[in-house]
């Protein structure tokens, strides 16, 4: 196995936590602007405080008038129906780690 296919299984095997936190980095390295809502714990579980419809993506990126929706997932997380609404509406991307070449390219 080369260097470049060792790369790819040790991205395919990202948990969306690590997917999440590279692609924040790329963002931020290529001058967009990241905003993620994390959850919190709270005495019922874990919540992300918001109002409105659930399934918000998990990142809003913006630079030069451009604004991107992304939802992210590991290579076998599941979308929900909420989450898909969302997709449809905003025109965004659903990103898992085998789509790291598109994902360089969208922040180039």
């Amino acid at each position: 196995m080369n260097l470049t296919d060792y790369l790819e299984a040790q991205r395919l095997a990202w948990s969306e936590r690590q997917f999440l936190d590279a692609v924040i980095e790329a963002a931020s390295a290529s001058g967009w602007l990241v905003a993620h809502f994390r959850p919190a714990q709270t005495e019922k579980g874990w919540r992300t405080p918001m109002q409105g419809h659930p399934g918000f993506p998990d990142l809003v990126l913006a630079r030069d008038g451009v604004v991107i929706f992304a939802e992210l997932k590991s290579e076998k997380g599941r979308v929900s129906a909420e989450q898909q609404k969302w997709i449809a509406a905003t025109h965004g991307y659903l990103w898992r780690p085998s789509d790291w070449k598109q994902i360089v390219d969208v922040f180039a």
